[in-house]
């Protein structure tokens, strides 16, 4: 049981409090609600661009990094298709460095032309390094149109395409930290040896006088559900034959989101499960295959990737995986299999929460998904998971009309 304290700003950002007398240290987690699926679809990868800038220094700090290394401090942030999280740790007794550095950029960014070039540059370079020129690594920027038609999961974190980084004017820039950086759009949450009384009179004095802004209402489109099975191939310079095979599935609000997760783990979770098993032990079909979801709060996508072994045909390889598909639509999860995988989920929950950072993470997700006591009832919802459950979520998820598959070709196999 995690427990922990909650108290809201008048501006309206919620604080969450964790105290932990085993560490002299604190962790600071800003949780803003701004991904991807937030952007103009014509100037797509703003909210990964402002991950960057907002280490680009704020109006009164020109550098975020440098007064918090030298109170020993670390920190780092990451962008999603539905949030952008930014965190720190340092020692308790500089904890407020953490306020100062962190309302200082909430409050405004420095928004100077330096910045925005630098930080666009770096995004750029990103853009090609990580997912045009590694192999594999335009896999969701193929994928991600083909599974989505309407809403804004069609682009990945990083963007459509590199123009529209290039193209981002300071007045676009501007416009997005104006309607999405703001106290009643934020969730902060302190983990480790500090307390609440410590933290309120904190949060007040450097987030309280911050304008709170007006909550954004979102409108996204629905997508249709997809009734036709889809298909890209491509060839390109990688070293082996790869397939990626997506479903769509229901949204983390969802209480079937933990019947489906366990799904991803009864395939593919360490070398006792059935992926593992049947189709990389015992078939040889492939080096490497994985199935995880993808977790977000809107409906999102069940993956199965795997790389082949090379002379294998994709076309037993995609066989073999929807072979071990239909054993769960057809046949019940044997009681000893399902209480094995709820065991590992359980231990990596029990595990992720000997960490501040990651506890300080999971409570302010929990509190994006509705209140921040969900952490403390994860266990039971996956142990509440039956095997008629996972068969009805098969059923519903693995169909053929239901699929986007890309078929991703080495030049060097390929005959």
């Amino acid at each position: 049981m995690i427990k922990f304290e909650k108290f809201t700003l008048s501006n309206g950002l919620r604080v969450i409090v964790h105290n932990d007398t085993s560490t002299p240290m604190v962790c600071m987690n800003i949780l803003y609600d701004v991904g991807a699926r937030d952007e103009d679809p014509d100037k797509t990868g703003f909210a990964h661009l402002f991950e960057h800038l907002m280490f680009g220094g704020s109006v009164n700090i020109p550098s975020y990094d440098e007064p918090l290394q030298r109170v020993g401090g670390e920190n780092n942030a990451f962008t999603t298709n539905d949030i952008t999280n930014y965190y720190l740790t340092l020692p308790s007794n500089n904890i407020e460095t953490a306020f100062w550095l962190e309302s200082d950029r909430m409050l405004s960014l420095g928004f100077s032309e330096k910045s925005l070039e630098v930080q666009r540059n770096v995004v750029i370079e990103e853009f090609r390094q990580r997912y045009l020129n590694q192999p594999y690594g335009d896999v969701w920027l193929l994928l991600k149109p083909m599974a989505y038609k309407l809403h804004p999961y069609m682009w990945a974190t990083i963007g459509k395409e590199i123009s529209h980084i290039e193209n981002a004017r300071m007045e676009d820039v501007k416009a997005f930290f104006k309607k999405h950086y703001k106290p009643v759009n934020a969730i902060m949450v302190l983990s480790g040896d500090i307390t609440t009384e410590k933290a309120r009179p904190l949060a007040e004095k450097w987030f309280g006088p911050i304008p709170g802004g007006e909550p954004n209402k979102r409108n996204l489109p629905k997508e249709p559900e997809q009734v036709e099975a889809r298909s890209l191939t491509v060839e390109k310079d990688v070293p082996v034959d790869a397939i990626y095979k997506v479903f769509h599935m229901c949204s983390k609000y969802d209480k079937e989101y933990y019947t489906v997760d366990l799904i991803s783990d009864i395939l593919s979770r360490g070398n006792s499960s059935r992926f593992h098993n049947e189709l990389l032990k015992k078939q040889k079909l492939f080096s490497d295959i994985n199935a995880y979801v993808s977790g977000d709060l809107d409906n999102g996508l069940f993956v199965v990737s795997g790389k082949l072994v090379k002379g294998v045909k994709m076309e037993d390889a995609e066989k073999a995986i929807d072979a071990e598909l239909d054993k769960l639509k057809t046949q019940f999860v044997d009681e000893k299999e399902l209480t094995k995988v709820k065991n590992k989920m359980e231990s990596a929950l029990v595990f992720s929460e000997m960490d501040i950072m990651n506890k300080a993470m999971n409570l302010a997700m929990s509190e994006h998904l509705g209140d921040a006591d969900l952490i403390n009832h994860e266990v039971e919802k996956y142990n509440a998971v039956t095997a008629s459950g996972i068969q009805e979520q098969a059923k519903k998820i693995f169909t053929k009309q239901n699929s986007s598959v890309l078929y991703y070709l080495s030049k060097r196999t390929k005959k």
